[in-house]
């Protein structure tokens, strides 16, 4: 058996729930005896099942692997690589496309694939699991198939979203729809999108819309609903029709239309009126004379625009506990605490480019993007072990630490492992967008709700590159730019994205040089891990240009 096999293998051997995770995933161990043989038996099991797949898609951001979000930013306009001055190149070959900037590395994914397969294991293991449950193998209450039907479509999200994440990292990728240790040759992508929306559309049916008190709820915000099942339909649809230029998903555009308009006319969503306090970092202040942050600023985790998210926890450690979000390091400032900022990596440097372009009074700008001139933080930062210094750094997702400099974290309050911001996978201003892009009778007052929010004045029509720029700045370092430039056509992002911009590394002068013919001849995909690859014996085939 391959190694390939055996990753897959040590996550499903156990329950979907209880396992501990240490540096090797062969060296998975019980913590329970519950295992396959006396599982899966009841509801209960279900549900606690349920929640396993949970924590697997949780785990694809926490475990600290190559986290899709980061990855999406550096590979996007918005930032460069950055980090650590003296660090491995691996954000370099990412941010340039270009494998030579690392060039022993050719394994910059292979963590990151190996948890979302362990992931979309714990789904297929539950999806396989449902029809055998004991309890609900002898009745037909319509109660028990709704409770059913629920799990399976929460079940089906989750490896949708999963399944998303990987066919837009790698375009071809294995396509498991059942727990397997098979050496599984790569699908089209037309194979993995077709699963995808069917995957949504079953989610977006059957989840009732009462499953849980509010589908905005902080305690539901995690929690798949109908709404985010449509909301991420429409997402996939606008980026497969969007690069591929075809419409062949087994979806309309029309269907997709009336998810999001259903969305909207729940009334379960809204706006929150002052774009900054979505963001922590943004709304916090420090409080010096109490050694305190005020963060009666910040609309909270499950705030009413909130569609999706990825939630975490502050309780990680080191010791196999993986639920906190382990990826927020990467984007604090470089050994650098400013209250309310925290101390970082210093990945995810942000484009000045970017900076100049918002638009005069644009609320977003100061929300979104740490001035670290302009601030006054420049006298203490850590400029000798910083790579590609921009004078600017992400807001929206930095670390938070106190006026004394010490982390702003429960749990441990070790700055590493006790990150326990959620990222925000859908937000309702996404919804708006969305509808306004796929022609919607109210598209100019969609727009208006967003736009305005921003403290920009009102418009009274709207063209679709009215909406590609709003969402530019609507949603920089969300993890959507770079998505949102592939599906306007692989020339177009690839001339967007190029650049040369003159940088500081380490105090010391430096360019950062991005070549559109390096992210053409990949086609905007990522390099499949070499050590996947020699593990299946070559059944997975390397992507072009890498």
């Amino acid at each position: 058996m391959n190694k390939f096999k055996l990753n897959i293998l040590a996550f499903g051997a156990l329950t979907l729930t209880f396992f501990s995770c240490s540096e090797s995933v062969l060296d998975v161990q019980p913590m329970t005896s519950i295992l396959d043989q006396n599982f899966y038996k009841t509801e209960a099991d279900a549900e606690m099942a349920l929640v396993g797949c949970y924590d697997g898609y949780q785990r694809t951001s926490s475990n600290g692997n190559q986290s899709f979000y980061v990855i999406s930013e550096v590979l996007s306009d918005n930032c460069f690589g950055g980090t650590g001055n003296t660090d491995g190149r691996g954000y370099q070959a990412l941010d340039r496309f270009d494998i030579s900037q690392s060039s022993s590395d050719n394994n910059i994914f292979n963590g990151t694939w190996t948890d979302y397969y362990a992931g979309i294991f714990r789904c297929n293991t539950l999806l396989q699991k449902l029809p055998t449950i004991a309890s609900w193998k002898s009745t037909k209450d319509s109660v028990v198939s709704a409770t059913r039907n629920r799990i399976e479509g929460e079940t089906r999200f989750l490896r949708a979203i999963e399944y998303f994440d990987l066919v837009r990292l790698f375009e071809k990728v294995p396509l498991l729809t059942a727990p397997t240790t098979d050496n599984v040759a790569q699908s089209e992508p037309i194979e993995t999108y077709k699963l995808i929306v069917e995957d949504l559309k079953f989610a977006a049916a059957n989840i009732p819309a009462t499953a849980y008190p509010k589908a905005n709820a902080a305690t539901n915000d995690g929690r798949v609903t109908s709404y985010a099942a449509k909301a991420m339909l429409a997402r996939v649809y606008l980026f497969y029709t969007g690069y591929y230029a075809k419409d062949d998903l087994g979806v309309t555009k029309p269907e997709v239309l009336a998810g999001l308009e259903d969305v909207i006319a729940s009334n379960e969503f809204d706006t929150i009126a002052d774009y900054k306090k979505l963001w922590p970092a943004a709304s916090y202040v420090p409080i010096p004379a109490t050694n305190t942050l005020d963060k009666s600023g910040y609309a909270g985790k499950g705030n009413k625009e909130v569609v999706f998210a990825q939630k975490f926890n502050n309780t990680s450690d080191y010791n196999g506990m993986v639920d906190g979000n382990r990826w927020l390091v990467m984007m604090g400032m470089r050994n650098t605490n400013w209250s309310p900022y925290g101390k970082g990596w210093g990945a995810c440097t942000v484009n000045p480019k970017l900076v100049t372009e918002f638009a005069a009074g644009d609320a977003r700008k100061s929300a979104s993007i740490i001035d670290i001139v302009g601030e006054g933080i420049e006298k203490t930062y850590d400029l000798k072990d910083q790579r590609e210094y921009t004078g600017y750094m992400v807001k929206k997702y930095s670390p938070t630490c106190l006026p004394d400099g010490t982390s702003d974290t429960g749990g441990s309050k070790d700055f590493q492992t006790s990150q326990d911001q959620d990222f925000v996978v859908i937000r309702y201003a996404d919804v708006l967008l969305m509808a306004a892009e796929l022609d919607s009778p109210n598209k100019v007052t969609y727009f208006n709700k967003v736009h305005q929010r921003a403290g920009l004045p009102a418009v009274a029509s709207v063209t679709l590159s009215d909406i590609q720029t709003e969402r530019r700045f609507e949603f920089a370092f969300e993890g959507i730019r770079y998505w949102d430039l592939l599906r306007t056509g692989l020339d177009n992002a690839a001339n967007t994205i190029a650049q040369t911009q003159n940088v500081l590394s380490g105090k010391v002068s430096d360019v950062v040089t991005i070549s559109a013919s390096n992210i053409t001849k990949t086609r905007g995909f990522m390099q499949i891990p070499n050590t996947q690859i020699t593990l299946s014996n070559g059944t997975l085939k390397q992507n072009q240009g890498w």
